[in-house]
C-alpha cells in the first residue's frame, strides 16, 4: 500500500511571513520561489493557465499540488494526488497537497456540480502532463538524446533502454516551469496506470476516527474572541432597540449593533453564549411568508412568472391512435435544509487594510470577491483559507458564518470566531427551493411514448450571481449582493427515452418563499422524481413491465447496460406494476429509475425493494441496487462512498425532510421538527461501479441522488398500488393515499 499523501498545513504566521518573503528572480530562465517553511517551493503564480499555479517540484524530491477545489469529504485529498502522481510518474507518498487557499491555490471555480474531478482534477492532470513533457525535454537536452527515447518515472527522467537518469530536483527543483498548460501534452495510456483506478486510502480518515482532525470549529487564533449573532424572531423584522444593561452581569461581553445586525462578543465561548440568550432586544413585526399548505397552488398561480420553452423535440402527431392513453400528474418537492450535522462556524481576522478568513465554504474564490465587496477592501487583500466543516453539499450556513465573523472582527479589531447554533442552522441556512412539476403524456398500446409535456414552476437564479445574499451584510446595510441563487434546477425535466414529441416549459418564478441556495444535485432529484415516476405511470397504463418499457425507448448503450445490470442484480421478474398482493398488511414491491445526469454526464440506474405497512403507513426501504457509470474511476472506494452517501442522504430527503414555516419564520429548527434518517433505517446497499478507463471522468458526487425519489415511489406503487407524488413520503401521506384508494 502506498504511503498516504501529505496534506500541507501552514500556520497563519508562517503563511503571512512566507507571503512577505516570497521573491522571484531569474535563474537560467527559471524562477526560484522561497518558502517560509522550506517544505515546498510555493508558486506565487495563481493564473490557472500556468503549470506553476498547480505544481511545484521541491528540492527534497516531493511535489506540491495546489488545488483550488476543496475536499468536503468526497475524497479529493487522495484522488487529485493520484491523478498528479500517475501523470508525473512518482509515488503517491511524494505528493504534498494544498487546497482552497486564495493566496496559494488557483481559482478553479466553486467545488460543486460533481466537478471536483471532472474539471478540477483534469486541469491538474493536464498540468502534470505538461510538466512531465517539459522535464523530459530538459533531460533530453542535457543527455543529448531524443525526447522519445526517455521516460519519466520514479521522480527521474531516464532512457527507456536503461541507464542513468536525471532526477526531477536536478532538472527543476525549487524553480518555476514558466509554462502554459499544454492541451496537447500527451496523457499517459490508461493501460499503464499503476495509481489511478486503485482504492488508495484517504489521508484524513484516521485522524477523524481518533478525534485529532482539525475542523474549522476547532481552529483558534491568539487574542481571538467568541461571538454569537442574534437573529430576529421573524425573517423580515428590523431591530428597534437593544437593552445592553441586560447582559451587564457577563464580564467582558460586548454588544455589537450595526443597523439590524446584532451580536455579542466575549472572551470565552460559554459566557458569550449565555449573554446571547439573555440579551433583550425589541424587533418589529413581520409576516410576509406564504401559507405553507397552499404553496404549490401559490407557485402555479404566480402571475409574475416568465415562461420559457427549454426543450422541443419531434412533431406532435394528430389524431392519436384510438387505443392510446393520455395521463396527467403533478409532483411537488418541498423546501429542504442542508441539515449539516454540525452547525456552521468560521474565524476571521480583519484589519484596516487586509482580511484573512478561515471557512468551510465550497466557493473560496467566489467568496473572496463577495467578502471584499462588503468589507470595502481590494480583492487581493482578502484571503480565504479552507478548513473542513461538517459537510454541506451546496451552500449552507458556512458563507454566512464567515461573513458574520468578518463583520465582527472588523468591528472589535480582533480575530473573531462565530459559531452558529442548531436553531441558527435549521432556521437560517439557505434552503433548497420548492419545485412543482406538471406532466402530461400519451402512450400507445405498444409502449411508444407519443407525446410528453413537462411544465416546471421553479425560482430563477439571478443572472451573474456567484454567491447567495448573505444575512450579516444584508442586516448591517453593507454592500451585499442581491437576488436568488438556486443552482441549475431546470435540468433533466425531459425523459431520456425516445418519444414522438417532447416539450419542456419552465415558468420562472421571481421569488422564493425562503432564501434559496443549491442543495446537493440541485433540482435533479425533484425533476427525475417526476419524470421517472411518470414513465412508470405510462408503463402501468400500457400494461408493460417498467424495465421493458424503458428498454423499448432507450437508445444510449451505456444506459441500456446499466438498466440490464440492475435487472440482473435484482433478479427482476418481468410483469406490469403493481404487484398481485397490494392489500397485504405488509405489502412488498420493487421499483426502478434511470437517469443520464444533465443528459451529458454520469449514468445511473437504480432499483429498490420496499415494504409498506398498511396500518401505520410506514415505508421501509429494504434494499437499494445501483449501477453507476461515471466514466473513468480515479479511486473506486471514493466513488463507492459518494454513491452510497448520495443514496442515503436523498432517501432521508424523500422519506422525512421538509422545512416547516408559518407566515413569519421557519418552525423546524431542531432534529425533532426536522428529522433525518437514522442508522437503524439504512437499507442494504448493492453498488455496481462500471469503470471505463478510456472515457473522461464524469463526476460521482451528485448523480445517484437524482434516481432515488422515483425508484422509491415506483416501488411503493408496485407494493401497495398507490402513487406518491408529494415529497416527503411521510407515514401520514402514505396512509392518506391508502385510505383514498380503499374508499
Amino acid at each position: 500500500m502506498n504511503a498516504p499523501v501529505k496534506t500541507q498545513r501552514f500556520s497563519r504566521r508562517a503563511l503571512l511571513k512566507g507571503g512577505a518573503l516570497t521573491v522571484g528572480f531569474a535563474l537560467t530562465g527559471l524562477h526560484k520561489a522561497a518558502s517560509a517553511q522550506g517544505a515546498a517551493a510555493v508558486p506565487r503564480v495563481l493564473d490557472n493557465k500556468e503549470v506553476d499555479a498547480f505544481l511545484a517540484v521541491n528540492g527534497d524530491g516531493t511535489v506540491t499540488v495546489f488545488c483550488g477545489k476543496v475536499d468536503l469529504g468526497q475524497g479529493l485529498r487522495i484522488a487529485i494526488p493520484q491523478i498528479a502522481a500517475e501523470e508525473l510518474g512518482i509515488g503517491i507518498d511524494k505528493i504534498k497537497f494544498v487546497e482552497g487557499d486564495t493566496a496559494l491555490t488557483p481559482n478553479q471555480g466553486r467545488t460543486s456540480g460533481s466537478n471536483g474531478i471532472q474539471r478540477g482534477g483534469m486541469q491538474i492532470r493536464q498540468a502534470a502532463a505538461t510538466a512531465r513533457k517539459a522535464l523530459i525535454d530538459l533531460a533530453a537536452k542535457r543527455l543529448n538524446v531524443a525526447p522519445d527515447d526517455l521516460i519519466a518515472n520514479g521522480g527521474e527522467v531516464r532512457p527507456k533502454a536503461g541507464g542513468a537518469g536525471i532526477r526531477f530536483t536536478s532538472l527543476i527543483g525549487d524553480r518555476r516551469f514558466d509554462l502554459k498548460l499544454d492541451p496537447k501534452a500527451p496523457l499517459k495510456d490508461p493501460a499503464s496506470y499503476t495509481i489511478v483506478g486503485k482504492p488508495l486510502r484517504r489521508p484524513d480518515v484516521a485522524s477523524k476516527c481518533i478525534g485529532t482532525a482539525t475542523f474549522v470549529h476547532d481552529f483558534r487564533l491568539p487574542n481571538m474572541q467568541h461571538a454569537r449573532v442574534i437573529r430576529p424572531p421573524a425573517i423580515g423584522a428590523t431591530l428597534i432597540s437593544v437593552d445592553e444593561n441586560s447582559i451587564k452581569k457577563f464580564p467582558g461581553v460586548k454588544v455589537v449593533r450595526i443597523k439590524d445586525f446584532l451580536a455579542v462578543v466575549g472572551e470565552d465561548e460559554w459566557t458569550t453564549e449565555r449573554a446571547a440568550r439573555t440579551l433583550r432586544a425589541q424587533w418589529s413585526d413581520w409576516s410576509g411568508l406564504p401559507a405553507q399548505d397552499r404553496l404549490a397552488d401559490t407557485m402555479r398561480a404566480d402571475s409574475g412568472s416568465t415562461e420559457q420553452s427549454l426543450v422541443t423535440k419531434g412533431t406532435l402527431v394528430a389524431p392519436q391512435p384510438r387505443n392510446a392513453k393520455k395521463l396527467a400528474a403533478s409532483y411537488f418537492w418541498p423546501m429542504q435544509s442542508h441539515g449539516s450535522i454540525g452547525p456552521s462556524c468560521a474565524v476571521a481576522d480583519v484589519r484596516a487594510d487586509a482580511a484573512t478568513i478561515w471557512t468551510a465554504s465550497q466557493g473560496m474564490h467566489d467568496n473572496q470577491v463577495t467578502y471584499a465587496r462588503f468589507l470595502g477592501l481590494p480583492k487581493d487583500k482578502v484571503r480565504l483559507i479552507y478548513l473542513e466543516g461538517s459537510g454541506c453539499f451546496g451552500m449552507n450556513g458556512h458563507e454566512d458564518a464567515a461573513a458574520d465573523a468578518a463583520i465582527l472582527s472588523r468591528a472589535v479589531g480582533r480575530p473573531v470566531r462565530v459559531q452558529w447554533s442548531r436553531a441558527d442552522e435549521h432556521g437560517w441556512d439557505p434552503k433548497g427551493p420548492p419545485q412543482l412539476l406538471g406532466i402530461t403524456g400519451v402512450v400507445g398500446a405498444d409502449g411508444q411514448i407519443l407525446d410528453w409535456r413537462t411544465d416546471m414552476w421553479i425560482a430563477q437564479t439571478t443572472k451573474g450571481l456567484l454567491n447567495i445574499p448573505l444575512l450579516g451584510p444584508q442586516a448591517a446595510g453593507l454592500d451585499n449582493i442581491v437576488g436568488l441563487n438556486t443552482g441549475l434546477i431546470s435540468q433533466n425535466g425531459d425523459p431520456p427515452y425516445a418519444a414522438d414529441h417532447i416539450k419542456v416549459v419552465v415558468h420562472w418564478l421571481k421569488e422564493a418563499p425562503l432564501r434559496p441556495a443549491p442543495l446537493r444535485s440541485p433540482g435533479k432529484p425533484a425533476n427525475c422524481f417526476a419524470v421517472e415516476s411518470f414513465i412508470d405511470e405510462l408503463a402501468a397504463a400500457a400494461g408493460i413491465d417498467p424495465i421493458e418499457f424503458r428498454l423499448r425507448s432507450l437508445k444510449n448503450p451505456r444506459g441500456i447496460e446499466l438498466i440490464k445490470r440492475v435487472a440482473t442484480m435484482m433478479k427482476w421478474q418481468t410483469r406490469p406494476s403493481p404487484g398481485a398482493d397490494t392489500n397485504a398488511a405488509v405489502a412488498r414491491g420493487r421499483g426502478m429509475s434511470y437517469v443520464h445526469y444533465k443528459h451529458s454526464e454520469t449514468f445511473v440506474a437504480m432499483g429498490m425493494e420496499v415494504a409498506v405497512e398498511r396500518a401505520s403507513g410506514k415505508i421501509k426501504v429494504e434494499r437499494v441496487v445501483c449501477a453507476h457509470d461515471c466514466g473513468q474511476i480515479i479511486n473506486p472506494d471514493g466513488v463507492r462512498a459518494q454513491v452510497e452517501g448520495s443514496i442515503l442522504q436523498t432517501l432521508s430527503r424523500v422519506l422525512l425532510e421538509e422545512v416547516k414555516f408559518d407566515r413569519s419564520r421557519v418552525l423546524s429548527v431542531d432534529w425533532s421538527s426536522y428529522p433525518i434518517m437514522r442508522f437503524s433505517d439504512v437499507p442494504k446497499l448493492d453498488i455496481d461501479l462500471v469503470d471505463r478507463p478510456t472515457e473522461p471522468p464524469l463526476g460521482a458526487g451528485e448523480a445517484a441522488c437524482a434516481a432515488v425519489g422515483a425508484a422509491l415511489a415506483n416501488a411503493v406503487y408496485d407494493a401497495a398500488g398507490v402513487r406518491l407524488r408529494t415529497v416527503p413520503f411521510t407515514p401520514e401521506r402514505v396512509k392518506a393515499e391508502l385510505n383514498s384508494k380503499a374508499s
